[in-house]
């Protein structure tokens, strides 16, 4: 009888920065949030700055010998195996705690790790350039888990308990801290409750099947750091998780009818809350779209854009954005003809869908805040175990 597959996750010689006392002026956004103006102001904070690991531009062997040398001269250390409990305040008393941690890479099919949105080509290519000259995953993968019936609420809260080994703010001035946890009870007894629960990509698709590619590509044993990621991973439970909507502004097309009529962005975004709906904004005005289904985001691309739009590719016809007011903007300037609101996505039904097998419409899902990249870096090593 074939055994039911587990999420494999383990302690890891993580890479750290030796002055974790400065952590503030070396962490930087993920790659993919940065906009190119604002490279420059992380280079700026410190000559060590992350920044130049992983956004080297098109110098993928430059970031590899920077890496190689920061090694060389003392200022990135790479520790015994540990896991690592990473905690950010996301508002006055408010804390999200994440564990980081060496997590199996699986393919999709085994239903153990779980995408919830499509991804495209371009970023894939990117990134495994700059993998392929590093040989290291630079920036922790995003991942959440159901941990409701678990001990690893408990687990955390113990190995959080003592003092951290840094304490630092992100670019947004949110408060950090980070806790190493040396491999022994605490990571074993981690590794044993993780087993049983699915794991959803919550930032990190493209990267994630980047890593699968590297790690197939350079092989290693069953146990090989190379057939390993680095993930953060999140309880969907977390007090601190916070998942904010993606609303779409549509560049052509006709015209949406059968909605509610709305006064005000205000009423329209009150009006969505928790309905399987989307806000509408056209020519000035307001309506709120009942829609059929589980879940709003997938039901406006299947019973709304998709009709619209037909064979043509939602990807040349949708501009995204956090700010419900910078899409009204948009379509009061004639950058777009419409704009789409949606309410913050349900994770549990996320998960669930996720499980069934179906992916959601890129820009489904907005994890906040970012964890900053800096923290832990973990060497592919096709030649070294886990």
């Amino acid at each position: 009888m074939e055994e039911a597959p587990i999420a494999d996750v383990r302690a890891l010689p993580g890479i750290r920065y030796v002055d974790a006392g400065e952590l503030t002026k070396l962490v930087a956004p993920p790659y993919d949030v940065i906009p190119e103006a604002q490279v420059a102001r992380y280079q700026s904070l410190s000559p060590h700055n992350v920044i130049r690991l992983i956004r080297p531009g098109s110098d993928y062997e430059g970031a590899a010998r920077i890496l190689s040398s920061w090694l060389d001269e003392g200022v990135l250390r790479q520790d015994a195996p540990s896991m690592y409990v990473h905690e950010v305040e996301v508002a006055p008393g408010r804390t999200r705690r994440d564990l980081i941690a060496a997590l199996r890479l699986e393919p999709y099919d085994r239903g153990i790790v779980l995408p919830h949105e499509r991804t495209h080509r371009g970023p894939k290519e990117d990134r495994l350039a700059l993998m392929r000259a590093t040989k290291a995953s630079l920036e922790p993968l995003w991942f959440v888990y159901d941990a409701h019936g678990t001990r690893v609420g408990d687990l955390l809260t113990e190995a959080a308990a003592g003092h951290p080994i840094a304490g630092f703010a992100d670019a947004d001035g949110m408060p950090q801290r980070l806790w190493r946890v040396v491999q022994g009870r605490i990571t074993d007894e981690l590794a044993a409750a993780l087993a049983s629960l699915p794991v959803l990509i919550a930032d990190g698709h493209h990267r994630y099947e980047t890593t699968l590619a590297y790690s197939e590509e350079v092989g290693g044993s069953a146990d090989a750091a190379s057939r390993f990621t680095l993930a953060l991973l999140t309880d969907i439970g977390d007090p601190g998780l916070e998942v904010l909507p993606t609303h779409r502004v549509m560049k052509a097309g006709i015209a949406v009818t059968g909605g509610e009529p709305a006064g005000s962005l205000e009423e329209t975004l009150a009006a969505i809350k928790g309905r399987v709906a989307a806000g509408v904004y056209r020519e000035g005005r307001f309506q709120v779209l009942p829609l059929e289904g589980d879940m709003a985001v997938v039901e406006l691309h299947r019973q709304v854009i998709d009709n619209i739009l037909g064979r043509r590719s939602a990807e040349d016809f949708l501009l995204y954005t956090r700010d419900a007011e910078e899409a009204v903007r948009w379509v009061d300037e004639g950058v777009g003809v419409s704009a789409f609101f949606l309410d913050a996505p349900d994770l549990r039904q996320v998960l669930k869908l996720a499980q069934e097998g179906k992916t959601l419409p890129q820009k489904s899902t907005y994890f906040h805040p970012k964890p900053p990249s800096g923290m832990v870096i973990h060497r592919l090593d096709a030649n070294r175990t886990l």
